[in-house]
């Protein structure tokens, strides 16, 4: 089938470690003709929703992380999303008001005849952060809020806690704060933009010196291992994009526990893959947007991972 990847500029792609190449390799492997646009590509018509494609095709491998070329696309051409047998929003955060959109465009797609993996209403409903709500067994204590002295008072009750924003990724704008509260005041001034914005905070969690584990969920069912991505030096964040080293570990009974509990009920709104993060025996958010991990995962224990999740898109769409 065709296959349209709403995702970031392909030049951009670090294919050593892109999950979405991996997809795209595996989907090539098998048949399937590959597409490419970014989100700005997509335009209502006042009927039908179309974008601005390219047909590309792999040539080249990267193994050594430079930007060397790996595709050959031809040239731009309109089609509707309808005209394709799948379109998968890879679409990296930040998750703004132009994503949003993105996501009301490809519901009207939907509407159409398209067929849109991870499904734009349940990306749309699920924050990455404040979907744990739903699961509160499995969440540490943890308060989100814009008011200022709800955050001291969480702080001042748990004695070490994390901050961060409800729209970052990769890490970006986690503060641990310990028991002498050093910069809080500053820190939530920041974060909350004096009020503006609300912010999450975590009780401290030990364990992350073990790893902020990624749980891939692939159409309900876990991927058997999960990646530890492990703080280094003096760091607390273990995201990748933060220098946190990456190391691929079979899941735990809690993993299991947590992705059955988990796994049904957000592969019935939709969401074909979604990443969970876990530390320790605590679940902390639920990645919808483009979870990623399957490289590492792949290299370190030759589990296919892009196999998984190809096998389970060709059984979503008949």
């Amino acid at each position: 089938m065709d296959i349209l990847f709403i995702a970031d500029p392909l030049d951009r792609f670090k294919i050593y470690k892109d999950s979405t190449y991996a997809m795209m390799a595996e989907a090539a492997k098998r048949g399937h003709t590959l597409y490419a646009c970014e989100p700005e590509d997509l335009a209502w018509t006042g009927g039908d929703v179309e974008a601005n494609v390219r047909r590309f095709a792999i040539v080249g491998d990267q193994t050594d992380g430079h930007r060397s070329p790996w595709y050959a696309a031809e040239r731009s051409e309109v089609r509707s999303l309808k005209r394709f047998g799948a379109v998968l929003m890879r679409k990296d955060p930040p998750f703004d008001m132009e994503y949003v959109t993105s996501t009301w465009l490809l519901e009207l797609a939907e509407r159409g005849g398209a067929r849109i993996f991870n499904k734009p209403q349940a990306i749309r409903d699920h924050s990455e952060k404040l979907a744990i709500g739903e699961f509160p067994q499995f969440v540490a204590p943890t308060l989100v809020t814009r008011d200022a002295a709800r955050l001291r008072a969480f702080h001042e009750q748990h004695g070490d806690v994390i901050l961060k924003p409800l729209d970052g990724m990769g890490g970006m704008g986690v503060f641990r704060v310990k028991a002498d509260g050093m910069n809080l005041g500053s820190i939530i001034e920041m974060l909350s933009e004096d009020g503006a914005r609300s912010v999450m905070a975590q009780k401290f969690i030990p364990d992350i010196k073990d790893g902020d584990k990624r749980i891939l969920l692939i159409g309900g069912e876990p991927v058997p291992y999960s990646l530890a991505r492990i703080p280094q030096g003096n760091e607390v964040r273990g995201n990748l994009a933060a220098g946190g080293l990456g190391v691929a570990q079979p899941l735990t009974a809690h993993d299991r526990e947590i992705a059955a509990a988990l796994g049904p009920v957000l592969a019935a709104r939709g969401l074909l893959l979604v990443g969970l993060d876990a530390i320790g025996d605590w679940l902390t958010e639920v990645n919808v947007t483009s979870p990623t991990c399957f490289r590492e995962i792949m290299d370190q224990t030759g589990f296919d991972v892009a196999a998984m999740l190809v096998d389970a898109l060709e059984r979503a769409v008949g």
